[in-house]
């Protein structure tokens, strides 16, 4: 393993601090999830820093209110010169391959940053039309789909960067690729989520390596322990000690960091958490540190790429009927 990425930013830094000083003029960004938590200051740094930012999202109303906030939030740089121009909204339901058909579908000209970061934590056992069990369909599978949808795209920006937002919960499970969609396992809303987190990590080793003649390059965060809607259904950060706790404009620093930073030109395949990149441990440590060598094995991120091509490519009428248990 090559040398650890620092910088000089960490724990407390923001989304604002990390993008001060870069110019993304003539950029364009799509962030998923971009209507809530840390999907909001993901885009509204990236807006503030000059780029043309889609947020894809279920609830377009939502979005458009989002959008309108942070046009008013960066209107007096537009006046002055800096600053976004545009934030869009597009509708994207990552657990519907269709409507990942059609947002990629509806895409014209270069995409220079994607950042894939919508995702649902923790929920009860639920399955797709194909059959493919909620968290891991919605936070891979529906992220794989419109990522590689938008390999063109990507690939005509030249150097686009790809942010796949992962967490520590990938510690809680390796992708179990002989029963991703709990078949035969009996169904554990962490274990479902863990291996959704690791299979993030995976893409972003295996889509750097098969897309490094476009100069593609993926890198995989962890934002941090805060307070969204992610924590639904889970009654909040749980057990997180409060110091471990951050704002949402903490946890977007990672993200977009990772999106923007010079010291990253060229570097894909790697985790980030706390602006910087993360230990690689055998085990499970201190809470929210390191990223678990599984997470980053180029075999299992092959084998995961293939099978996920397998899996988009299966038809809606292979939904799965969940058996109760006696």
């Amino acid at each position: 393993m090559s040398t650890l990425i620092t910088t000089p930013f960490g724990f407390a830094s923001t989304a604002a601090e990390v993008v001060a000083g870069i110019d993304l003029t003539g950029r364009r960004a799509v962030v998923t999830g971009g209507s809530s938590g840390i999907g909001v200051e993901t885009a509204r740094a990236l807006a503030g820093a000059g780029a043309e930012v889609t947020l894809a999202v279920r609830d377009t109303a939502a979005g458009k209110r989002v959008a309108e906030d942070i046009a008013e939030d960066i209107a007096e740089d537009i006046t002055a010169g800096t600053g976004g121009r545009d934030v869009l909204v597009a509708p994207l339901d990552l657990a519907d391959l269709g409507s990942v058909a059609r947002f990629a579908a509806s895409w014209s000209g270069p995409l220079h940053l994607l950042v894939n970061n919508a995702g649902v934590m923790a929920c009860p056992e639920q399955y797709t039309a194909q059959g493919h069990e909620l968290q891991f369909a919605t936070n891979h599978l529906g992220h794989f789909a419109l990522t590689t949808a938008l390999h063109g795209a990507l690939a005509a920006a030249g150097g686009a960067r790809i942010v796949q937002v992962s967490s520590t919960g990938h510690m809680l499970s390796p992708v179990v690729l002989d029963d991703i969609d709990f078949r035969f396992r009996r169904y554990d809303p962490w274990l479902a989520y863990g291996q959704s987190k690791t299979a993030n990590v995976l893409f972003a080793v295996e889509a750097t390596r098969r897309w490094a003649a476009d100069r593609i390059t993926a890198n995989a965060v962890m934002p941090g322990a805060i307070y969204t809607n992610l924590q639904r259904h889970t009654g909040g950060s749980g057990t997180v000690p409060p110091e471990l706790i951050k704002t949402v404009e903490q946890g977007a620093a990672t993200s977009v960091l990772v999106a923007t930073s010079p010291l990253l030109d060229g570097v894909g395949g790697r985790y980030f958490a706390d602006c910087n990149e993360a230990d690689v441990f055998d085990r499970r440590g201190a809470p929210l540190q390191g990223v678990a060598r599984y997470a980053l094995d180029p075999d299992a991120a092959r084998r995961l790429w293939e099978l996920s091509e397998r899996m988009v490519a299966e038809p809606a009428d292979a939904a799965q009927e969940t058996v109760p248990e006696a």
